[in-house]
């Protein structure tokens, strides 16, 4: 009996998909390069990227590039299942569902900046809900909140400006060959 070789054919999904996750990739290990005032502040650049893929594409390639981020630049950070693994994973997953309900709501009046924000406070109330009940089980971290939410506030905000500018930019030009926009409805 001979062994057949298993074969992955990618996709153009996947290509693009992977592309997308390469560049937050590259955002985030940029990122836990900068100095922050404050440990477990940091700009999530990477954001950008999911914003543009959620307008494009939807939620659920955002989800992937999210996810491939969160595990591979952990991995490259040499970060993987420890403690800020989990703190980047549990502000990922909050800030996933926080868009997969942003993204319902009326574009007219909630677009990349409004989903920008809500992912940035679902993902500061992820990241301290973990270091509550896990790595610090006292009230005192509490006291924190003020800084995070200014935080997210700041970050949210302009990295909802920055994929806007973005998302204006891509739909100015015409769309790149295998780069077809998917309609989210």
């Amino acid at each position: 009996m001979t062994a057949s070789p298993i074969e992955l054919i990618p996709t153009a999904d996947d290509r693009r998909i992977a592309r997308y996750a390469a560049a937050a990739i590259a955002l985030s290990v940029v990122e836990a390069a900068i100095p922050m005032p404050l440990p477990g502040v940091k700009p999530g650049l990477a954001n950008i990227i999911t914003l543009i893929v959620l307008a494009r594409y939807g939620w659920r390639d955002a989800v992937w590039v999210t996810l491939l981020r969160v595990v591979a630049g952990s991995l490259l950070l040499g970060q993987f299942l420890a403690p800020g693994f989990f703190l980047s994973l549990s502000g990922a997953l909050a800030s996933l569902v926080a868009l997969g309900l942003a993204m319902h709501l009326p574009a007219r009046w909630f677009g990349p900046v409004s989903q920008s924000l809500a992912a940035a406070f679902a993902h500061i109330a992820g990241q301290l809900l973990v270091a509550r009940l896990w790595l610090v089980p006292h009230d005192g971290l509490l006291y924190l909140l003020p800084f995070f939410a200014l935080a997210a506030l700041l970050f949210g905000l302009a990295n909802g400006l920055a994929a806007a500018k973005l998302l204006e930019e891509i739909a100015s030009t015409a769309a790149l060959p295998g780069e077809a926009t998917n309609d989210r409805t």
